[in-house]
């Protein structure tokens, strides 16, 4: 016990000796310390902005979504009364996706069309929080000479906003002169091309020059205020098939912005009414097939279906409208083609994609033979549904924190040739502690201690930097922008105005026990070498 308790105290004398009086081993642990700093700056940065990436594409998503494509189901209003029953369910909300081509001022874009019910599908994702055209009553955090627009003409944006909320604007009507709320679309933010985003984070909506279908040039200004557009969809039968393509035109309410490029320029919603409408899911007379011949429903001009016969002998087609046989008019209900949930506060997402799962068995045990089968839908999580997305971003997130733990490798390097140089200045010490019964293994821990003590402070330093760089990240940034007008991160570029600043303490504890490995794998060599060194020749030693 006395021996152990000497070896304790003179390791202990010669590491704070060691570390207090000597230059180089500082250098050490500022090496781990700039190490440390980085990876957990990088690792923090490249995590907060994946987090913050998926939940703002998660905003318009939803937990949950439940799907049958093409041709929809029926009974939707009933399914989403069973879900929302269910504790597990905050909200659902029924949806119609499908794509569509998009006729803007001067050119046309494919686009993600989505039919909701405004009120609905607030619920479950929070539609109304990401419209842009709103009024503010502060500006933004970088906008600090108050040049929003959104801060000025507050009824303007009142009125925008409202009618971005209900997916209508009041337009007045050729024949009565009145105004009249006509069912309008919300575009993405990109999706127009008119609005530029300035450094500071907000959109400044810009005047383009565009040729009108006779060939005049006229001068397009803010879509949502006197702007429509013209949206284009298929109707498809029930194998998938192209019936017929529908186009109308809408005027525009306003624009969102969720921070996500493909989303804020892809995405075009419209009411759910209209776009049943345009797919032929309203409720209706449907002619009902028969047998004896290949036969497909097809609107006519007017809205009206008409029935076409394929003769199996001779291929040729004839039509047949409901006139021609009355009786095979049958009554459907609407349809759409997805419903998305909202899980209860607190409920794993995956969760509640398998009680969805279970009430729709329930509800398809209801209408057995009226809507798809149980194993022909798709429950798929928000998770799901940016799989490839979130794989694409970790894996990249993996390579840069590889390539930057392969740079810090050159600390080990460093304490390395650190200590081996110590270890030969301190070779008659070494002799002298053998000689006076010291062991090869308290030798060799000795250095090792060392190193590790090194790693300590170093590590220590390295995730108080981070902790400070992250948390203050955003006004570093600001403050590199005004006086080198440098903008690392360009809001016009990355869509967040804002660098997400937010360091995960599982991370630096991570973090922080690596940079103290690291120590001690460098100083594992040298202090091997000190080991074995023969007591008689390191007093020798000159």
């Amino acid at each position: 016990d006395h021996r152990a308790y000497a070896r304790g105290v003179y390791q202990a004398l010669l590491t704070r000796k060691y570390l207090t009086s000597k230059v180089m081993p500082l250098l050490s642990a500022l090496a781990v310390m700039l190490c440390t700093a980085m990876v957990l700056i990088v690792w923090s940065v490249m995590g907060g902005f994946l987090k913050t990436f998926l939940e703002a594409g998660r905003t318009l998503q939803g937990d949950v979504s439940i799907a049958w494509p093409n041709a929809g189901f029926p009974h939707y209003q009933e399914l989403v009364s069973k879900l929302e029953a269910d504790p597990l369910v905050e909200a659902a909300a029924p949806m119609i996706e499908t794509y569509g081509q998009l006729g803007l001022p001067g050119r046309t874009e494919y686009v993600v069309v989505k039919g909701i019910d405004p009120e609905a599908y607030h619920r479950v994702t929070s539609f109304r929080d990401v419209l842009w055209w709103k009024p503010l009553d502060k500006p933004l955090p970088k906008d600090t000479e108050r040049e929003d627009w959104r801060l000025d003409t507050r009824d303007v944006w009142e009125r925008l906003y409202a009618n971005g909320t209900t997916l209508t604007r009041p337009e007045r009507d050729q024949a009565t002169g009145e105004l009249v709320a006509k069912p309008a679309a919300v575009l993405g933010i990109e999706a127009s091309g008119l609005n530029f985003r300035d450094v500071k984070g907000f959109y400044k909506p810009q005047s383009a020059i565009v040729r009108t279908s006779k060939g005049a040039e006229v001068v397009q200004r803010m879509l949502p205020v006197s702007g429509d557009v013209t949206l284009t969809v298929l109707t498809l039968d029930r194998q998938g098939k192209v019936v017929d393509s529908i186009t109308r035109a809408f005027p525009v309410a306003n624009e969102f912005q969720t921070g996500m490029f493909e989303i804020d320029r892809r995405w075009v919603f419209v009411p759910l009414e209209s776009l049943q409408a345009m797919l032929q899911m309203d409720a209706g007379k449907r002619l009902r097939a028969g047998a004896g011949a290949d036969t497909t429903d097809k609107p006519a001009q007017g809205g009206s279906p008409v029935r076409v016969v394929i003769d199996p002998r001779t291929g040729e087609e004839r039509f047949e409208s409901p006139a021609d046989d009355p009786e095979r008019l049958v009554e459907e209900p609407a349809r759409v083609t997805n419903i998305v949930v909202k899980g209860a506060a607190g409920v794993p997402v995956e969760q509640v994609r398998d009680r969805c799962r279970e009430i729709y068995e329930q509800f398809h045990a209801v209408h057995k033979g009226q809507v798809p089968e149980v194993w022909e839908m798709a429950f798929l999580t928000w998770k799901d549904q940016n799989r490839n997305f979130i794989a694409a971003v970790e894996k990249e997130t993996g390579l840069v924190l590889f390539i930057f733990s392969f740079i810090s490798m050159t600390a080990v390097f460093l304490v390395l040739a650190i200590f081996w140089s110590m270890v030969s200045e301190k070779t008659k010490d070494i002799g002298t502690l053998r000689a006076l019964g010291a062991s090869r293994m308290g030798i060799a821990w000795l250095w090792i201690r060392y190193g590790l003590a090194i790693g300590v402070v170093g590590a220590a330093m390295g995730v108080a930097l981070a902790y400070a760089v992250v948390l203050n990240i955003n006004p570093i940034h600001e403050w590199l922008g005004r006086t080198f007008n440098l903008y690392i991160w360009d809001p016009r570029v990355y869509y967040f105005t804002r660098i997400p600043s937010s360091v995960e303490t599982v991370k630096a504890v991570w973090v922080g026990i690596a940079g103290v490995l690291s120590c001690g794998l460098g100083a594992a060599w040298p202090a091997i070498r000190a080991a074995r060194m023969d007591p008689v020749r390191a007093l020798r030693f000159e």
